[in-house]
């Protein structure tokens, strides 16, 4: 034992600081903290990948998490709590890491309940298991087994908040009224038993839930045994509310503080009057302390009755109406979101009493697999195609914006030039997919978007008279391909719409390739007509024949070598098939797959596909492809398939997120809510000369990705389509306004400001692009001004020099910085707001700092727009005349002229007296320093006056002099001062006049 108990310790002190915490003995984990610090020494980084790792409470349940999982440095026993019935983690919101981090995700939960079946009243396991699976239905998660002898309830949970009975929206459903909670048999010290009312609204209020529910009984006695569907008697609305002990291994408790007994009823029968007994309570109130717990609050289905859809009495209410009507959403900084419906991200609907605080994602196209920002991804997504549509040519528009001007820009393009502009951005694309820890969603959508790109050069670019191309034109010459090689070829424009609609069959053929080899994959090989179909669902007509060749069915592939091409062809095997239906053959002597390959060869696509169904770019391949003529223009192909959508004979063009997978859970989507931008591409090429209403649609984000928030590479499409003149449009501002808002959301302002300045004019809004320049430096002006890169970018896109210096103004203000603010205001003119702060902060320290050349040279740029400036006499001006009068009066005291103190008396009177108005104008506004100030200006001025020569004055321009003085804000001292000065003169004046 001896030198087990040493290699214990050893782990112990080399991976202590890896172990999770755990301190109570009735939680246990697998594999033991003992073993986890084993496994630490003998494989480096085993904490950090713990695979299926569990943690339980004996007799409670236990929770399993799949995958591996990090453990290091988790206080377990603080983050997972296993009560009866129910188990949190992470109880505190604010700590909760992001969905896959940490505990916050995938695990198989065991819950233990202990069910009295005995007195059930015949209560069958198969409606104990109904409940428990809609239960767990409601909560978010996934049912799994129960186990009626043990009382095991197992489910799956994609992450974690709380989870147990009682916790679900539907509770007057899912509660199981008719099974009852065997009592705990458990010693309790004292008045310890608590009931948790945790799905009261009182307790989610902060208040006595116990108090509250005896009011009510009180005062609606009558309607306590009413349910709110009306179907349960209240004595079976107690499971989930149970006595719990206290916690005897709780690391730190405080005591409890003793409820105030409950007003109830008084009762004339009682006859037990003793002491401890007061008469207004009844015999069932034992003053139990009452321990409020912290609630989830509830959720209620909106299917059910209301405060406001009924007047129930006992119903609870929705958190928005009770903080008011007018409460129901709201943004704040950093996309933050606080709201009372159903989190983001997840399903359900109905009235709440919890108030949700969520960080939204708005950046959760550049997060990596492990969910973390990838700055590679943030240059791919953003900066890269940025900077590839600032190359591009733009034209410039100047708009007057008060006294400045801002250069608005909009790329130009033509048609012939867009083959060249796809294929840059496709090449950003393509690397971005190569990109290491990309989700696999996310390179879903990457690849679509590249078909997208595609799309748009085959739909809207022309080609120039002698242009070097590539194209397949296997409907017009049986695949025939030129090459890039072939050299300069000279088109007739009358075959241009061939070109394109045989270029147009290339892209669908490539675009559904994958598809096709996935069912190919899943067939049978023993069955080779299914497998040709199937081919030619997607077009492969050489893989086809092969295949029917190789099997021997040489006729077969003779047929299938002519599918899609002759009209003539298709006519006499639709003639065929119905001169056999004329004479009764026996199609049961005929394969069905023959038979449909034969419908597909005589161009009846509904036919051929009797009980199959394709995804709707193989049916509108089919459409072109088999049953119209092979000379039929790309528009009339698009309109024809629109034609069968609307009468339903044709799959829905579903986006690509929904096509593919679905590629996430809980993504919510109707037929007909949206389609693929694919297919609205498709409709705004072949409505050309039409007005296309379908815009906003188009370019929402839902056309082509499964993040509502995602409008990077849709700003992209839509500015090089109207670069090109394939539709105009000027309300479409809600996907500038969502691509700025991700930029922000990255740091990213100059961008952000650049997507701004793309943004066309508006009617409405003559002044928003300046509007949300101004709103965006100053929100971000801290990024901006930090980053030299940014704030060089912003300069070189012509925006006003005097928003950004209000921007920093403001900024520096804010921070308490005034100087550097002052210096800003100066620079963009806010002269009004520049010498306040002058005024109230600045002026006073550079003079007590002797920095008067500061002073004066600011001071001078205000003066010479003091006609805006409100009280400039008595406010930045006085630091102009102090200056003057204080040069004029050290120049003069070296001069003797007869009148010169009586002149330089009156203007220091006049000096002082704007002196004793500005303090009375601005009041409390100077603080304490700007008053020492005043004092120090007029104490310096009183001095320079008195050194002047008196000679050749009068004693009363003398004395005159002191009244002046003392006139000025000085300090009592020198007031006093200057009195005894002015006395000692006075007394020699009469003693000199008297002789």
């Amino acid at each position: 034992m001896l030198p087990q108990c040493k290699k214990r310790r050893m782990y112990n002190r080399d991976a202590q600081p890896f172990l999770p915490i755990i301190l109570s003995s009735e939680y246990f984990l697998e594999p033991s903290v003992a073993e986890l610090a084993s496994r630490e020494y003998i494989d480096p980084g085993y904490c950090s990948r713990v695979p299926n790792f569990v943690i339980g409470r004996v007799g409670f349940g236990s929770i399993k998490f799949l995958d591996n999982t990090d453990v290091r440095w988790l206080n377990l026993e603080k983050i997972v709590k296993l009560d009866r019935h129910s188990v949190t983690v992470y109880e505190n919101e604010s700590e909760k890491p992001p969905i896959g981090e940490g505990l916050n995700k995938a695990a198989e939960v065991t819950l233990i309940l202990k069910l009295n079946l005995a007195d059930s009243d015949g209560l069958e396991y198969t409606k104990i298991t109904a409940k428990l699976r809609k239960c767990a239905d409601i909560q978010g998660a996934k049912f799994i087994s129960f186990n009626q002898s043990s009382g095991e309830w197992k489910f799956l949970v994609h992450h974690f908040s709380r989870f147990g009975l009682g916790q679900d929206e539907d509770d007057d459903d899912v509660i199981m009224d008719d099974v009852l909670v065997q009592p705990i048999a458990e010693d309790h010290e004292g008045p310890s038993c608590e009931i948790v009312l945790s799905h009261s609204l009182p307790a989610h209020l902060g208040l006595d839930p116990r108090r509250m529910h005896e009011l009510r009984m009180l005062m609606f006695a009558e309607e306590e045994d009413k349910r709110i569907d009306g179907s349960f008697p209240s004595d079976k609305r107690n499971f989930g509310q149970e006595i719990l002990k206290e916690g005897r291994n709780r690391i730190s408790s405080s005591p409890l503080k003793k409820s105030p007994v409950p007003l109830l009823e008084y009762n004339k029968s009682n006859s037990d009057l003793s002491p401890s007994r007061g008469i207004l309570m009844t015999g069932q109130n034992k003053g139990l302390p009452l321990r409020v717990k912290r609630a989830e609050g509830f959720r209620l289905d909106g299917k059910h009755a209301t405060p406001l859809s009924g007047g129930f009495s006992s119903n609870v209410v929705d958190a928005a109406l009770f903080m008011g009507k007018s409460f129901r959403v709201g943004w704040g900084p950093n996309g933050i979101l606080v709201h009372t419906g159903t989190p983001v991200g997840k399903t359900g609907s109905g009235l709440s009493s919890i108030i949700h605080v969520e960080k939204i994602a708005i950046d959760k196209t550049v997060r990596d697999e492990q969910n973390k920002v990838s700055e590679e991804l943030v240059d791919f997504c953003f900066s890269f195609p940025l900077k590839l549509h600032k190359s591009l040519d733009h034209k410039t528009m100047e708009i007057k914006v008060g006294s400045s001007l801002l250069k608005l820009q909009k790329i130009i393009s033509n048609r012939s030039m867009l083959p060249d502009i796809c294929r840059e951005y496709i090449s950003i694309i393509e690397k971005q997919i190569e990109v290491p820890g990309l989700p696999a969603s996310t390179r879903v959508l990457l690849m679509h978007q590249v078909t997208v790109w595609e799309l748009i050069k085959v739909l809207f670019s022309e080609r120039e008279t002698n242009e070097n191309f590539r194209s397949s034109v296997d409907d017009v010459v049986e695949e025939m391909v030129l090459d890039k090689k072939d050299g300069s070829l000279n088109i007739d424009p009358e075959a241009n719409p061939l070109l394109r609609r045989a270029e147009f069959s290339y892209w669908l053929r490539d675009s559904v390739c994958h598809r096709v080899q996935e069912d190919v994959s899943c067939l049978n090989d023993s069955n080779y007509l299914e497998n040709i179909l199937v081919f030619l669902t997607g077009r492969q007509v050489d893989a086809a024949v092969e295949l029917a060749a190789s099997e021997g069915d040489v006729g077969l592939a003779i047929l299938l070598s002519q599918t899609g091409g002759s009209m003539v062809n298709r006519a006499d095997m639709a003639q065929q098939l119905d001169i056999w239906k004329d004479n009764g053959m026996d199609f049961s002597y005929i394969e069905k797959e023959r038979l449909k390959l034969y419908e597909l060869l005589a161009g009846n696509i509904q036919g051929s596909l009797q009980d199959w169904s394709v995804d709707w770019k193989r049916h509108l391949g089919m459409v072109m492809w088999y049953q119209l003529p092979p000379d039929t223009q790309l528009p009339v192909i698009i309109n024809a398939y629109e034609q069968l959508l609307s009468k339903g004979r044709a799959p829905h063009p579903v986006p690509v997120y929904i096509d593919e997978g679905p590629l996430i859970d809980g993504v919510e989507w109707n037929v007909g809510d949206r389609y693929d931008i694919s297919y609205y591409l498709m409709l705004l090429y072949a409505n050309a000369e039409k007005a296309f209403g379908l815009l906003k649609v188009m370019f929402s984000a839902f056309s082509s990705t499964f993040d509502p928030l995602d409008c990077h590479m849709i700003w992209h499409q839509r500015a090089v389509l109207e670069s090109i003149g394939a539709f105009s449009s000027k309300d479409l501002q809600v996907v500038d306004i969502s691509f700025v808002s991700q930029l922000l959301c990255l740091g990213l302002c100059h961008w952000a400001i650049y997507v701004v300045i793309q943004m066309p004019c508006c009617e409405k809004f003559p002044y928003l692009q300046a509007n949300l320049i101004k709103e965006i430096l100053l929100q971000y002006c801290e990024t901006w001004s930090m980053s030299e890169e940014q704030h060089k970018f912003i300069v070189e896109l012509g925006v006003p020099s005097t928003w950004m210096h209000e921007a920093l103004a403001t900024y520096n203000e804010y921070y308490r910085n005034l100087p550097a603010a002052l210096e800003h205001y100066l620079k963009c003119s806010k002269w009004e707001k520049a010498h306040s702060i002058f005024m109230t902060e600045v002026a006073h320290s550079l003079y007590l700092s002797s920095k008067d050349s500061e002073i004066w040279s600011t001071a001078s740029i205000m003066e010479e727009h003091k006609l805006e400036i409100a009280d400039w006499d008595i406010g930045g001006g006085i630091f102009i005349d102090f200056y003057i009068l204080r040069s004029s009066l050290q120049e003069d005291t070296t001069q003797s002229e007869p009148d010169l103190l009586a002149r330089k008396n009156k203007e220091c009177r006049d000096f002082f007296s704007r002196l004793n108005q500005s303090l009375r104008v601005w009041g409390s506004r100077l603080p304490v320093d700007a008053r020492a100030t005043y004092s120090r200006m007029a104490e310096e001025l009183s001095d320079l006056l008195q050194s002047i020569p008196g000679e050749g004055s009068t004693p009363s321009v003398q004395m005159s002099c002191f009244e002046t003085m003392l006139d000025s804000p000085i300090p009592q001292d020198l007031r006093g001062a200057h009195l005894q000065e002015a006395l000692s003169v006075f007394t020699y004046l009469l003693a000199h006049a008297a002789s």
